[in-house]
Order: structure tokens, then sequence, then C-alpha cells
């Protein structure tokens, strides 16, 4: 099973900008779909964006399209995700995720990172 690692969070100010890393180890990434979720204090877990093995299609949760960007670099066994525009709405643990097919429910993926958290301030 993958092994997941995230990386790159930290407190950010409103409008401005951070770049997740999500590194995969035990098994290469490019056999799976890739996904990142969050989760805001009190709420659950929700989808924020997924691709698909190759990198040639991603699809995003309403509240993040057009400011986040999910990318993948298979020959490094890493998985991104650009936010942009960040708003304190979006302060949260993120988490990575693969799986076989890139999809919107977390049930679906097989492995998780460990959680990366996020701040932005207003």
């Amino acid at each position: 099973q993958v092994q997941l690692v995230e990386s790159g969070g930290g407190l950010v100010q409103a409008g401005g900008s951070l770049r997740l890393s999500c590194a995969a180890s035990r098994h290469p990434f490019s056999s799976y779909a890739g996904g990142w979720f969050r989760r805001a204090p009190g709420k659950e877990r929700d989808f924020v964006a997924s691709i698909n093995l190759s990198g040639s299609s991603s699809y995003y949760a309403d509240s993040v399209k057009g400011r986040f960007t999910i990318s993948r670099d298979n020959a490094k066994n890493t998985m991104y995700l650009q936010m942009n525009s960040l708003k304190p709405e979006d302060t949260a643990v993120y988490y990575c995720a693969a799986g076989f097919i890139p999809t919107t429910s977390e049930t679906a993926y097989r492995s998780w990172g460990q959680g990366t958290q996020v701040t932005v301030s207003s």
C-alpha cells in the first residue's frame, strides 16, 4: 500500500498562496488517482480536488474552483495542491489520498496522509 506524507502547510494572510506537496513511497504513485480533502475545525472532512493517474484530468469543489490547482509529477512520486487567493474559510487540515479512481468520495481512497495544517488569517 502506498504511503503518503503531506508538507507545505502553514500560516498565511488572506489573499496569499501556499503549495502543498504529497510525497508517495512504497509504491509508484503513477498507479493511483489522487485526491485532496480538508477538515475545518468542528466540521467533517470535505473533498477539495482530484486528479487522474496521468494528470490529464482534474476536478474541483465549487468552493476552490479557479483558486486551487491540483497537479502531479509521477517521476517524482509527488502530488501538489497550489492554493491561491486564500480565504479565512480555507483554514483546515489538508489531507492527500490515493485510490484507484479519481472521485469526490473519500471512501474510495485507500491510502491517506497524516494531514498538514493550513491557517489563513484575515
